[in-house]
């Protein structure tokens, strides 16, 4: 005769979690749900009888009771057919903001149990495509990058009412939450900071004047200077590339040959201003001090390394990250924006 089988073991519920961690059940739903007003020590209690007890989340049922999705989108928006060299996905892989974006999402987004979709909108079509996407619920909210002033798409997401949270602030008024450095204040560290090495020839690269930060960064850099009665700056439009930036620097090369600082609107065209100076014959800071912007990894891959303004995305991007998983939790609840506040970082080149 054979012994009969042991039976299965029993999975975890949450009642045995909220046994094992000396809480509610209610506790132990709210901390799986990813609520996000539970007290940090009991949350930590209740993760660690997570562990000890190996319960697993029934992830389908759940989203039946919550209808939540568990994970939100993140949508870059690009204006269709911008005159650059770069495709649209090409430009945003190798341009260091996107991948700092994502990390400072993912440091709060992960630890949620939160999936990060990415999205992208350059045409009417893909607007469309993801609009309808969004109002048949596959997200549980949005954080979108918009490139241009005059996108569309803020609103079109406001009419959705999904939970949003927008990267920059808007140039249209919206109510939706945005988390923003102060571009202007920014700039003007820049002038300052030229002017304070006695630079007076002064020119600049500045970002897409159809991007607000590019417009902020343009104003604040030429109002500080104008405070100082420097006001013959040279300003040559560049598109934010590496490869806008060596060419918008041949071209202010070729407007004011006499230069003796430059100002430009991002470390990424900074990086590829760079050799275009060097192969002019200026030497860097003494015939041309050099100042970015972003503090990107591009700034420390310059030779000499680049003067800059620093933002911090990682740490803006883990804000726009908090502020929505609150509005997921508390929908109808206002939740403020958010304003960052830039500093210089001195390197050698200026």
């Amino acid at each position: 005769m054979t012994a009969d089988a042991p039976p299965p073991a029993r999975p975890a519920t949450l009642e045995d979690v909220a046994a094992v961690a000396g809480v509610s059940r209610a506790t132990v739903s709210r901390v799986i749900n990813g609520a996000t007003t539970v007290d940090p020590a009991l949350r930590r209690m209740v993760e660690e009888a997570v562990g000890a007890t190996g319960y697993v989340p029934n992830r389908a049922a759940r989203s039946l009771v919550t209808r939540r999705t568990d994970s939100v989108a993140l949508v870059v928006s690009e204006r269709e057919r911008r005159p650059v060299s770069e495709p649209f996905i090409g430009r945003m892989f190798s341009d260091p903001y996107f991948g700092r974006v994502v990390s400072g999402l993912l440091e709060v987004l992960r630890p949620a149990g939160i999936q990060l979709v990415l999205m992208l909108a350059d045409d009417r079509s893909s607007r469309d495509q993801l609009l309808s996407y969004l109002r048949h619920g596959h997200v549980d909210g949005v954080v979108l990058i918009s490139s241009h002033a005059d996108d569309p798409l803020p609103g079109l997401l406001h009419d959705t009412r999904l939970p949003a949270v927008l990267a920059g602030e808007p140039r249209r008024p919206t109510p939706l939450t945005y988390v923003e450095a102060d571009q202007r204040a920014g700039a003007q560290l820049a002038a300052e900071h030229l002017v304070s090495l006695g630079r007076r020839r002064i020119g600049t690269v500045s970002g897409p004047q159809d991007m607000p930060a590019g417009q902020a960064r343009l104003t604040g850099f030429l109002d500080a200077l104008s405070a100082h009665g420097i006001r013959d700056v040279t300003a040559v439009e560049g598109d934010f590339t590496h490869t806008g930036g060596a060419a918008a620097m041949k071209r202010l090369l070729h407007d004011r040959a006499d230069l003796d600082a430059v100002f430009i609107a991002s470390d990424l065209m900074a990086l590829g201003a760079l050799p275009v100076l060097l192969r002019a014959g200026k030497e860097i800071p003494d015939d041309i001090a050099l100042v970015g912007f972003d503090d990107s990894s591009a700034a420390t891959a310059c030779d000499p390394p680049l003067t800059t303004v620093r933002q911090p995305v990682e740490e803006m991007s883990a804000e726009m990250a908090r502020l929505l998983l609150k509005q997921i939790s508390s929908p109808g609840e206002p939740v403020p924006s958010a304003i960052f506040h830039p500093t210089l970082v001195r390197r050698r080149s200026a």
